[in-house]
């Protein structure tokens, strides 16, 4: 079964900045596309970020100039800088085959890790 474990989350003070990482195992994603989304309490899951394995890049307007996602293999980065009370949500890994009708998102998703953003 295919694993997504992130980490780098915490708690950080606004305007600062957190690397989050995400590790895939059990399955190659060299041919596949990964990216990050985020949920917020109270609202729905909304996409953050992707890579596809060609390395193209897509972010939401949110948190474009401000994250930079990366990867290298089978795992994927998230470069976070001057974060925003806005940016606290649990932020999950996204890989695998693109969903047919959906804009970069994937398969199989990681647990969650928690982006806090005090003021």
């Amino acid at each position: 079964q295919v694993q997504l474990v992130e980490s780098g989350g915490g708690l950080v003070q606004a305007g600062g900045s957190l690397r989050l990482s995400c590790a895939a195992s059990r399955r190659t994603f060299s041919r596949d596309g990964m990216g990050w989304f985020r949920q917020a309490p109270g609202k729905e899951r909304e996409f953050v970020a992707a890579i596809t394995y060609i390395n193209s890049t897509y972010y939401a307007d949110s948190v474009k100039d401000r994250f930079t996602i990366s990867r290298d293999r089978n795992t994927v980065y998230l470069q976070m800088s001057n974060l925003k009370p806005e940016d606290t949500a649990v932020y999950y890994c996204n890989a695998g085959p693109r969903i047919p009708g959906t804009k970069e998102q994937y398969a199989y998703w990681g647990q969650g890790t928690q982006v806090t953003v005090s003021s």
